[in-house]
């Protein structure tokens, strides 16, 4: 549990998911858990949904809302309290913890799950439910509702419309709270530091991994809960490996490393990438590919404010990043109609008109600039909620939080571009909030500038000078 949890936050999501509910019930399963190997398990994270209303961590624990019931509005079925087991794994809040920890307006052991859901399901109109993630669950669902379907001749009526309930908690994640806000600027700042801390350790030498060490280490000491996703650390030619996570190869004089890192806390993730020059020093071509990547960057955050199509931020960085790729040799033309060009090849492939297992695709920024530029961040990296309302791109309000993050990533294997730019793979990666006015960059103190990096790289050299 987070030092600073505070029960009230999850009550207030509790009133507010309830109020936009329709009556019946909604039933959320915790994350199981899963085995590592052996007798051996992953570090256990709870489902983002059920930690969203509950604040409860622990696996193998269901949770019932229901918004009509008198005194029961909210119950926790919990793994009992164990001595033995405690000793072993660790200290459970039982049922008893349940009610008074996380305010729970019933709680009980899991034992008795299948005799009392089925009473909290009698006389209700509808269940929500996430049906199709896991079989055994929606057996188990399916298993209480045939109970009270079986009691129609003693006049109990049983639930007949299902819910998804992530029509609801989605909509409600999506636009964050200052409750929200409160872990997400704590996990951008722990990030952006462990960046910092990183480029100072990174010298020619040292391994992907250590240059990956040395943020992971002040991530957690500076009390991150855990990493929000597997780190991506990539020297040299590695950067345009866009999932790269090998994290093993030597970092070379001369060479980029680029690192795609974040760390959680209170279960909220920041999302950063950065890269920097293993030596301390861009060399002009570096400079020259880094420089159109913040470019467009910088005009895609100016974007981020309320009424923006959302997609209408990876159209600019598109529009910047093409202007680059000509001015450096890249692609030849004219930017707009290159672009033109991608968009009337993507229309004919979706009509079918173009089969792109056999017809060539044209030559445009997809070939250095092939993902999107962001996605909403949250609790889950890639976090939920809609893009579209419909067929159109919906507009950016209030309280949303995405990544902007564009790229330009020039293979070394290429023949067909200028060779001073073989190897280079660029990305830059804020998190941006959007306000009643200009966007907030939630990881600014991450380095980004030319002039910033080298300045920070320069006081790790000072610092690890005077060490010794």
């Amino acid at each position: 549990m987070s030092h600073d949890f505070n029960a009230d936050i999850f009550k207030r999501r509790r009133a507010e998911f309830m109020k936009r509910m329709l009556p019946g019930v909604a039933i959320l399963p915790s994350a199981p858990e899963a085995k590592r190997n052996n007798d051996v398990y992953f570090e256990y994270r709870q489902d983002s949904d059920f930690y969203y209303l509950t604040g409860f961590e622990e696996p193998g624990s269901l949770c019932l809302i229901i918004k009509d019931h008198p005194e029961h509005k909210f119950i926790l079925f919990v793994p009992p309290r164990d001595k033995a087991l405690e000793i072993w794994n660790g200290r459970r809040a039982g049922p008893d913890g349940a009610r008074k920890r996380y305010h729970a307006d019933a709680a009980y052991p899991l034992e008795e799950i299948d005799k009392l859901v089925p009473d909290y399901l009698k006389n209700q109109q509808r269940i929500y439910a996430h049906f199709g993630d896991d079989d055994r669950f929606d057996d188990r669902v399916m298993g209480w509702l045939n109970k009270v379907r079986a009691m129609k001749r003693l006049g109990i009526n049983a639930p007949t419309e299902m819910h998804d309930p992530s029509e609801i908690l989605h909509e409600m994640r999506l636009v964050k709270t200052e409750d929200d806000l409160h872990f997400l600027r704590r996990a951008a700042k722990l990030g952006a530091g462990a960046h910092r801390a990183a480029m100072m350790a990174t010298r020619p030498g040292m391994y992907e991994y250590e240059v990956q060490a040395e943020f992971e280490y002040h991530a957690k000491k500076g009390g991150s809960h855990r990493l929000g996703y597997p780190s991506i650390v990539a020297a040299g030619d590695n950067a345009n490996i866009l999932h790269y996570h090998e994290n093993n190869a030597l970092c070379r004089d001369g060479d980029l490393i680029l690192m795609d890192a974040g760390c959680e806390y209170g279960m909220y993730t920041c999302d950063i990438t950065r890269c920097w020059p293993i030596n301390g020093k861009f060399s002009e071509a570096q400079k020259e590919v880094y420089n159109w990547v913040l470019k467009a960057q910088l005009a895609s955050i100016e974007l981020c404010r309320a009424g923006t199509p959302y997609m209408d931020t990876h159209w600019k960085s598109v529009e910047v990043l093409t202007e680059g790729m000509v001015a450096m040799g890249l692609l030849q033309g004219d930017a707009k109609q290159i672009i033109a060009t991608q968009k009337q090849w993507d229309e004919d492939v979706k009509n079918k008109k173009k089969d792109p297992k056999v017809d060539k695709a044209p030559r445009t920024f997809r070939e250095f600039y092939m993902h999107n530029t962001g996605h909403w961040l949250g609790m889950d990296v890639h976090d939920v909620g809609k893009y579209r309302d419909g067929e159109q791109w919906r507009p950016l309000q209030k309280g949303n939080v995405l990544t902007i993050e564009p790229g330009l990533y020039i293979s070394a294997e290429r023949d067909d571009v200028p060779k001073k730019y073989l190897g280079i793979g660029v990305r830059i990666e804020d998190d941006v909030l959007v306000t009643d006015g200009a966007p907030e960059v939630l990881t600014k103190d991450a380095p980004k500038t030319v002039d910033e990096i080298e300045h920070v790289m320069a006081e790790g050299k000072k610092a690890m000078a005077k060490a010794r």
